[in-house]
């Protein structure tokens, strides 16, 4: 049997990525997590089961399968009450094992809406967000330069240590949106810290829109990520430089080369969308020449 070709491993690579909107999904099973009469994630029936032990903090209702949901206790009214009520409860969980997404623990905290740009309702630990489904948001980075009438992309090699994804490709920098900045805070933070950009160049980085996903982890958690993407042209001398240690090694490379390892498994799944989505935004991927252009195109964008 012939290999897969291109456009069959990358709608794979869509397909995965938006798993929790397939056939063999388990959202069905799952309870929409409700916090103030807004519902902001979903809920695996195994972390259901273990929020019971915590009616201080989770009230997980009694109701049939069609309106049963997780909610937090009313008595937690205020963003400070239930930021701290829910960490205590996923730091023991975390002290009992209970999950492995919590062997991740950052001390990083994100803030938890019904959207974007609603009030943050509370605010949670980065590893504990798949265990309640709710949004995670990030901001990416392609930068690019020109040689000799060519566009080429920057990619980088994640460091070895790094606790997911260790060693795979991922755009030039990247990073979650934790609780107290904006969006264009995080990209000039990840570009100083990850590659070594000056905030002068960083700041010329142009907001071009945004890719949407929900996957399903490996032990059923549930995660919902919306990136916001920048473009940012470079200087043909300009060389990034890794930082803090995020970041292993950086490449230029051609964009058919980035198409092609786009495709593979060499690449962090969520990163190789970003790229992906610049090679069509940029015309590099046309609709008369790829069959599969607006399945490719609506798998860059899939919303809860």
């Amino acid at each position: 049997m012939a290999a897969p070709g291109w456009s069959d491993r990358v709608r794979e690579l869509l397909r995965r990525m938006n798993s929790f909107h397939g056939a063999d999904s388990f959202k069905d099973l799952c309870l929409p997590f409700m916090v103030g009469g807004q519902q902001v994630g979903y809920v695996p029936q195994a972390v259901a089961e273990h929020l019971h032990q915590y009616p201080a903090v989770f009230s997980v209702s009694q109701g049939d399968d069609t309106h049963a949901y997780v909610t937090l206790n009313k008595q937690l009214a205020s963003y400070e009450q239930r930021t701290a009520a829910v960490e205590g409860v996923f730091k023991e969980l975390r002290a009992q094992q209970a999950f492995p997404c919590l062997k991740e623990w950052r001390d990083e905290l994100y803030n938890v809406m019904p959207c974007f740009f609603d009030t943050p309702l509370f605010s949670m630990e980065r590893a504990a967000t798949p265990l309640l489904g709710v949004k995670r948001y990030g901001a990416h980075l392609n930068g690019y330069t020109w040689k000799n009438g060519q566009r080429y992309m920057w990619l980088a090699r994640r460091a070895m240590d790094k606790p997911t994804y260790p060693g795979l490709l991922d755009n030039l920098t990247a990073g979650g949106i934790a609780t107290g900045l904006s969006v264009r805070e995080t990209l000039v933070k990840e570009c100083q810290e990850e590659a070594c950009i000056p905030t002068s160049l960083a700041a010329q980085a142009k907001a071009v829109g945004t890719i949407s996903y929900t996957y399903e982890g490996a032990h059923g958690e549930i995660y919902p990520e919306c990136q916001f993407i920048f473009d940012l042209e470079l200087p043909e001398e300009f060389v990034p430089q890794v930082g803090d240690g995020e970041v292993q090694e950086f490449y230029l490379w051609p964009l058919d080369k980035v198409k092609e390892v786009i495709a593979s498994s060499d690449f962090k799944p969520n990163c190789a969308m970003v790229a992906l989505d610049f090679l069509i935004r940029h015309s590099y991927i046309q609709p008369d020449e790829e069959p599969h252009y607006v399945e490719l195109v609506e798998g860059l964008h899939r919303t809860l």
